[in-house]
């Protein structure tokens, strides 16, 4: 199940990115998952564990993937506990924050509100509010309640 949890949380990770680059596990980068999260993001292939080959940079590291996946990886790899913050994602990655709440717990920290127009329906709980949203409109209604406090 998602969780969305607006503005300041204790322990979060602020910037995703930093800790990536530091935690990562090989195995993480050609697994299906990321393989598919690099190529829809980033528009990038997985050569091998440290190699990702750009259509536009040519040949780069896994440390210099975009923030958005590696924020994506973390929340589907990382075992730690740690809440992560989505706003370090892109819009273009609010599919695979859904799909990845769908398959395990996934609490997520934001700090303006992602636009999850992509995925018209779907289900989350708001933590600030401990409403269950079901769909687009529902999450813009909640989040707006939450942004007038």
């Amino acid at each position: 199940m998602l969780k969305i949890v607006f503005g300041e949380v204790k322990n979060s990770v602020y910037h995703p990115p930093t800790y990536f680059d530091n935690q990562y596990e090989d195995e993480w980068i050609t697994d299906p998952l990321t393989v598919a999260m690099i190529k829809d993001i980033d528009k990038s292939d997985v050569i091998g564990v440290r190699l990702i080959q750009s259509p536009v940079l040519g040949p780069i590291s896994t440390k210099e993937i975009s923030g958005g996946v590696k924020t994506l990886i973390l929340m589907a790899f990382d075992t730690s506990g740690k809440i992560f913050n989505a706003s370090a994602c892109g819009d273009n990655c609010a599919k695979w924050i859904v799909e990845l709440g769908k398959k395990k717990d996934l609490t997520i920290n934001l700090h303006h509100m992602m636009d999850f127009s992509s995925v018209p329906s779907f289900e989350a709980v708001i933590l600030n509010t401990g409403i269950t949203i079901h769909s687009y409109g529902e999450y813009l209604e909640e989040a707006l309640k939450i942004k007038e406090r």
